[in-house]
């Protein structure tokens, strides 16, 4: 039986995009992949952090490992969840995407299966652009791009976002059960993909 390998890789301030890579993460698993959660480095200033108790908070909690570029070469099928930061992807996940040019380079990314979720405060606040931001970089390695797609009746009917899973956090609210729902949707399709262009036997 095939099992592909995804490794969800994100950065969160707040522990929103957190939640929903855990979200995709279970359900990639649930469609038979291994997985590996990883997020990127935190590179703020300590002052900024502090400044913002959910900040800290999740900062000094999260349990996920750093993510490493042999995360990367392990994987058939890769995720990058990030904030929307000015319509495009937080520093922290564009800084380690940069150092991927080893990678690019070798040929190791060229055919991975990939795909993005985000969040932002606002509904206009560019959600959209920021996964066509991130799949800039799949376009540079050579890789396949899997969006969530209205696959679901669930994205047409409820999250409607075929770009990727996406999250309004009006005041900074946590993810909720249709968002949850969206990002496990999108492992799972991610998975399925994965599984049948590189399946491990």
């Amino acid at each position: 039986m095939s099992v592909p390998r995804v490794a969800v890789v994100y950065y969160s301030a707040t522990g929103n995009v957190a939640s929903m890579a855990h979200a995709l993460a279970c359900g990639a698993s649930e469609a038979g992949a291994e997985v590996i959660i990883r997020r990127v480095a935190e590179t703020a200033l300590d002052e900024a952090i502090s400044a913002n108790p959910r900040w800290q908070q999740f900062v000094e909690s999260s349990a996920d490992e750093i993510a490493t570029l042999d995360d990367l070469a392990w994987a058939d099928g890769l995720a990058f969840g990030t904030p929307t930061r000015f319509g495009g992807p937080a520093s922290q996940l564009k800084a380690f995407l940069d150092t991927t040019g080893g990678l690019w380079f070798s040929g190791d990314l060229a055919s991975k299966v990939c795909t993005s979720f985000t969040t932002a405060s606002t509904a206009h606040g560019g959600l959209e652009s920021t996964i066509l931001a991130l799949n800039n970089h799949f376009y540079h390695w050579g890789s396949i791009i899997v969006p969530l797609g209205y696959v679901d009746p669930h994205v047409a009917r409820v999250t409607g976002n075929p770009y990727g899973a996406s999250w309004v956090s009006r005041s900074g609210t946590p993810p909720d059960d249709a968002c949850l729902e969206a990002c496990r949707l999108q492992g799972v399709r991610l998975a399925q993909v994965a599984g049948r262009l590189y399946g491990n036997d």
